[in-house]
């Protein structure tokens, strides 16, 4: 045979020896690209146009899911954000690139003021921040980290350089923001609570007269719709409460908006289990972190717990009342390991019953009741559904064993996720894109549950990180 021949006949086999074709474009390596896209070299943006700067709890859910891809950028990330922590132990919702240009994003930074306005309370000098806060998940995350790569935690010193900013976070809260008395921490703007514009806030909102409109640009209505975002009224009211919060030298105490809210009070409770597993690991014993996190649960259960309506409801501190709206936050406390087990059946009735529809008419968990009078499936937080909050009642729900809606929410989060192209919140119904795209914590969450999926294993979050034990 003519071996001319023989080596000219099959230059597709030599080109894929040597070439081989691109790996197909996984949902992973989708998600991997929107991180990639998101990443500034020491944190991740929530997007680059809408929101170019870092954001608390949003790098807290990001490292969660870049613990899959990277478990130093994951450990960096929330180095990065606690770096920018305040003399009084608060973390800072906002951390301010200085390259981004003031017009990018309202609030800027010549809003907040945190160098001068901060001072008293111990603003960092170097960096500029807004000067509220953002709901407490990063303990969690930070274990969670933590136990991806407990080699490189331990080579870098991880646990030991966190913990004692994460523990000052929560004695900030703890003791600066109980402003009802009753062992609750409350938010002092909607903003910190990150539901931004929940029904929730209307009644307590609506006793702050709004800033003038000429006072403030808003710079989101350049990234989406009007009609998919809060109002003018409501946003003046956002800008007033702040702009009284700075002008007080951001100091705490009772004020015309004090709300107790459940989701942020539960994620302090799991952020709590969390510290006593990371004191553990650093060779000290969490047991106190653990019946603080047991008294915060009563005190959940006690003051904000309607058996009547089968959910949990924010409480008004001003007034000493409950804010009868079903909101998302109501549902989030399932994460709590030691909820009594008629209270778990009764939030996943209502989760799956006609209010939120999961399951039956809803894909993924609507931020607010279907049936209620202010329900729009497509204004920010007033309808849509929002893929950490989604990843917050899965996680919840497989705390207690309830195997069945968690694989279900599961498998509608990864796949909505996938055919939105990572959208920042969707129509609960559709699942149609709504806000920006390309979003940081829903690619991270995305890796998150496709991780635990694949893996046929329980998630972290169902076992150390939030139960009881002391152990390694």
């Amino acid at each position: 045979m003519d071996r001319t021949v023989q080596l000219t006949a099959r230059p597709t086999e030599r080109d894929i020896a040597y070439d081989p074709p691109p790996a197909a474009d996984t949902l992973q390596l989708r998600a991997a690209r929107v991180l990639e896209a998101n990443w500034t070299g020491s944190s991740t943006v929530p997007s680059r146009g809408l929101y170019p700067h870092q954001w608390s709890w949003d790098s807290a859910f990001i490292a969660i899911g870049l613990r899959h891809r990277s478990p130093l950028r994951a450990q960096t990330e929330l180095e990065t954000l606690l770096a920018a922590q305040w003399g009084d132990g608060r973390v800072p919702h906002i951390v301010f690139n200085p390259s981004v240009p003031l017009d990018a994003y309202f609030p800027s930074p010549d809003f907040w003021r945190s160098t001068t306005a901060g001072r008293a309370a111990g603003a960092p000098r170097t960096v500029q921040t807004s000067g509220i806060v953002q709901p407490p998940v990063h303990a969690l995350a930070a274990w969670l980290v933590h136990c991806a790569d407990p080699w490189l935690s331990r080579t870098r010193g991880f646990l030991a350089r966190v913990y004692p900013r994460l523990a000052a976070w929560h004695r900030y809260l703890l003791h600066r923001r109980d402003l009802g008395g009753g062992g609750l921490v409350s938010v002092v703007h909607p903003w910190e609570q990150g539901m931004d514009n929940s029904p929730c806030w209307d009644l307590p909102l609506s006793r702050i007269s709004p800033a003038p409109a000429r006072s403030f640009r808003r710079a989101d209505l350049d990234h989406g719709a009007a009609e998919d975002r809060p109002t003018d009224l409501d946003y003046g009211r956002y800008v007033r409460l702040a702009a009284d919060y700075r002008d007080r030298g951001y100091a705490d105490g009772p004020g015309d908006f004090a709300v107790e809210d459940p989701a942020f009070n539960a994620l302090l409770v799991a952020s709590e289990h969390a510290l006593a597993r990371i004191a553990h690991e650093l060779g000290a014993p969490g047991t106190a972190r653990h019946a603080r996190a047991e008294r915060l649960t009563h005190a959940l259960v006690e003051r904000l717990w309607d058996p009547a309506e089968g959910m949990f409801f924010c409480r008004d501190v001003r007034t000493g009342e409950p804010i009868r709206e079903r909101g998302v936050a109501g549902l989030v406390p399932l994460l709590l390991p030691t909820l009594p087990r008629d209270l778990v059946t009764a939030l996943v009735g209502t989760l799956t019953g006609p209010h939120f529809g999961l399951g039956t008419t809803t894909r993924l968990v609507p931020s607010y009741d279907l049936l209620g009078e202010a329900f729009d499936p497509h204004r920010y937080w007033r309808g849509p559904a929002w893929f950490n909050t989604a990843w917050l009642v899965e996680r919840g729900l497989r705390v207690h064993d309830e195997r069945e809606p968690a694989d279900a929410l599961a498998d509608a989060l990864i796949a909505t996720a996938g055919t939105s192209d990572f959208a920042e919140y969707v129509d609960p119904y559709t699942g149609e894109a709504c806000g920006a795209t390309g979003f940081s914590w829903t690619a991270a969450l995305a890796l998150d549950l496709l991780h635990t999926r694949s893996h046929n294993v329980r998630p972290a979050a169902d076992r150390p990180a939030v139960r009881g034990g002391d152990g390694g």
